[in-house]
């Protein structure tokens, strides 16, 4: 028994010989920062971006806990204190300026264990080292007195620096953060930080977020303790992004909701919204975190659409209980003292209402999410601004319309909205296309919508195009959402079409003819304000561009004798405006009076008869010198109106005298001017012209047909298409087995437009 006694003695002594001669490091692994290196990464600057990556990941970070070494024995007796911005010292032949540091020898650990973790004790051994390196003591909870001498000398290093290496390992970075915290929990809460110096802390902590910001948990700690700065002195410092985008332990927000509750307001939406970040039952979707601004206006526009100020929340019982954690193992919990308030913050009912809204918006925002989720695009493509919810039209003049917005204001200022389509296009920031086809026609009817401008001409109100080497009319407000064009409006634009054609026969316009032309808008009371405002602008257009007769003939052949005379005592009366008759303008008005199945002999008789004030009297002259015309006869009189009106039976307005609501048939013959407008070759219209007077065609009646005309059946069917597609984005043929259908539908759009 003694014997094995002994033995047991002696393997005891050996054990603790063994401990007395091995490193007083703890070997542990250092941790591991939510998936970050310890090293911190560079970041995107501000603390906005920041705030907004950190609510991405929406996680706290995982560790491996390391004490690092055991803390070195140190014979300074001096007290600390604390360093201000500027002061200068001098420490192991570096020079310091920045401050905010405890140096000294005594500042005791208030978890009553050693030394305060931040301190900077000059007379530790120190090794100057790079900022960058690091060794195993480094560890988790690091202080200055226990880790080696050689990171003594990187961190004293770093102190020396701007403190703005994003490649300084994080352990530096809080023992440094551990002294700032002692500053506000401690000394702030004895009233030994003035004001200056409280607020200069706070935007220290927004600088340093800004660098090592990467890092899940220094992102943690460091808006905390900001929230507990905007909590203890609010006068002094705040921020908004912190405010907005809480974390799901935010005290600053269960503090500013209490205190909206007590009192019984109603929650606004910022607030609102930031209840919805805070709960963590609900993570928001990929357009929220993706587009935050965009989320962030929607949610406010549908909150205040449907809960007006705001929800009003009853006080809970629950009572709010402030507390705050801090980092550095120096310090214990700080319970911050405040009047007795509810805490709603965790209530199922009003975040039910807040998802339901936030949803919506997720939805709204889905496809312009999806847009910026792609390489290479931005807020302010053009794709990107048209794929905005109407409600947030203002966002897209922030991201790119602003430019766009001022250029339109001036070209309706200067030069009554015309413009150059390839001037507008130039803020597409797409190539010029070599065709406006209907995809380019609605990009800019929608772009210049979303800058909350009207365009003309609109395929969908005016029933044609511009050219590539056309004008576009803006004008300000635009037809709106809901606008559908009324009779009287379609009936007006072809009045301002064909007056157009009379007025620029001679590509000298005068200005009485215009003034007429705008008379005749103003004086219809059938149209609204925003019909006329179109019209006025379509007209500016018509002026300024090419005209023809495409399909004119088509939309008044059938109209009965009295409503083609009373269309030509219009376009008299404005070939009369400028107090003269070019033999151009008789040439013009003869044309026009073929189309409209009047005799062509009476246009001189007309226009005599209308400068001596005798309706009734027609008398034949040839087209040779101008015909002279009495200088009050400059305008559409009350008389003529009167006269025009008495050969209709509707009296409500001028208009409705000329056009019914019959359905025109189509002009069945186009010259090759015309043709080349509507972008078909002469050959290929014919075939279509045929091919339209019936529904069905077997392969063998096409095929015969073609052959006729000299074509390839493959090659025709695809020309007619690829026509159709321009227009209205379908095929007007479809080719089935055995045969070839004519889809009516398309014909009639076809015509439509076309022939408008």
């Amino acid at each position: 028994m003694e014997l094995w006694l002994f033995l047991f003695g002696v393997l005891f002594l050996y054990f603790v010989f063994r401990l007395q001669k091995s490193s007083p490091k703890q070997q542990s692994q250092k941790y591991v920062d939510g998936g970050h290196k310890n090293r911190g990464e560079r970041t995107q600057p501000g603390i906005n971006q920041v705030l907004a990556d950190y609510d991405e990941k929406r996680s706290l970070a995982t560790f491996s806990i390391s004490y690092g070494y055991q803390e070195e024995e140190s014979k300074n007796n001096k007290p600390a204190k604390w360093l201000k911005t500027g002061e200068i010292i001098n420490v192991k032949g570096l020079q310091i300026a920045g401050g905010m540091f405890y140096f000294g020898g005594k500042l005791p650990s208030l978890d009553g264990y050693g030394s305060e973790a931040s301190l900077v004790d000059d007379a530790l051994k120190t090794v100057i080292q790079p900022i960058t390196y690091e060794d195993d003591s480094l560890g988790y909870w690091p202080k200055y007195i226990s880790i080696s001498e050689h990171c003594r000398g990187a961190y004293l290093n770093w102190l020396a620096s701007n403190r703005d290496n994003p490649e300084t390992p994080l352990g530096y970075i809080f023992i440094y953060f551990y002294g700032l915290e002692r500053r506000i929990v401690v000394d702030s809460l004895q009233d030994d930080v003035e004001d200056s110096e409280y607020k200069a802390i706070f935007d220290e902590l927004l600088r340093l977020i800004e660098i090592y910001g990467n890092s899940n948990s220094f992102m943690n700690y460091a808006v905390r303790l900001l929230e507990i700065m905007c909590l203890l002195r609010p006068s002094v410092v705040s921020h908004s992004e912190i405010e907005n985008n809480p974390k799901h332990d935010s005290i600053l927000f269960k503090y500013r909701l209490a205190k909206i509750v007590k009192v019984g307001k109603p929650i606004p939406a910022d607030l609102a919204l930031a209840w919805l970040k805070f709960n963590p039952d609900y993570n928001l979707k990929k357009p929220a975190i993706r587009c935050s601004q965009e989320f962030s206006e929607m949610f406010t526009h549908l909150y205040t659409n449907k809960y007006g100020d705001g929800i009003i929340i009853r006080p809970n019982k629950t009572r709010l209980n402030l507390e705050y954690y801090p980092a550095s193992s120096s310090l214990r919990g700080v319970t911050i003292s405040q009047e007795d308030l509810p805490d709603p913050s965790n209530l199922k009912g009003p975040i039910k209402k807040l998802i339901s809204i936030a949803e919506d918006c997720s939805i709204a925002l889905d496809s312009y999410s999806r847009y910026l989720g792609k390489e290479n695009t931005s807020r302010s493509d053009i794709s990107a601004i048209l794929l905005l919810p109407e409600e947030l039209k203002n966002v897209g003049v922030i991201h790119g319309l602003n430019k766009f917005e001022k250029w339109a204001e001036e070209s309706i200022s200067k030069h009554g909205g015309l413009v150059d389509f390839s001037e507008f296009w130039e803020f597409t920031l797409l190539p010029l296309p070599s065709k406006v086809n209907n995809k380019e026609s609605d990009l800019i009817q929608l772009f210049s919508e979303k800058a909350g401008f009207g365009l003309v001409p609109d395929r969908r109100y005016h029933m044609t195009k511009p050219h590539v080497d056309g004008k576009l009319v803006l004008f300000r407000g635009g037809h709106g959402r809901d606008f559908e064009p009324s009779k009287e409006f379609n009936e007006m634009g072809i009045i301002l079409r064909l007056g157009a054609m009379v007025a620029t026969i001679n590509s000298n316009i005068d200005q009485a003819q215009i003034s007429l032309l705008k008379q005749l808008i103003n004086q219809d009371k059938n149209l609204s304000s925003i019909e006329k405002l179109s019209l006025q602008s379509y007209l500016i257009w018509r002026i300024n561009t090419p005209s023809n007769v495409t399909g004119l003939k088509a939309l008044l052949q059938n109209y009965r004798f009295n409503k083609k005379v009373a269309v030509s005592r219009i376009l008299v009366s404005v070939a009369l405006a400028d107090g003269k008759i070019d033999p151009a303008e008789i040439i013009m008005l003869e044309k026009l009076y073929a189309i409209l199945d009047l005799d062509k002999s009476l246009v001189t008789s007309d226009i005599h008869s209308m400068t001596i004030g005798k309706a009734s009297t027609r008398s034949k002259a040839k087209p040779s010198d101008p015909i002279k015309v009495p200088s009050e006869y400059f305008h559409l009189n009350e008389k003529e109106l009167a006269i025009y009106e008495s050969h209709t039976k509707d009296v409500q307005s001028m208009l409705n005298a000329i056009f019914v609501d019959e359905e025109p048939n189509l002009e069945t013959s186009t010259d090759e001017a015309d043709l080349e407008e509507i972008g078909i070759d002469p050959l290929h219209y014919s075939l279509y012209e045929q091919l339209v007077n019936k529904d069905r065609w077997t392969l063998e009646e096409l095929d015969e047909l073609c052959k006729k005309m000299g074509l390839m059946i493959s090659g025709a069917i695809e020309t007619i298409n690829e026509w159709s597609f321009e227009w209205v984005d379908a095929p007007v043929l479809e080719e089935e087995a055995d045969a070839v259908y004519i889809d009516r539908d398309i014909v009639e759009e076809l015509e439509k437009i076309n022939y408008g």
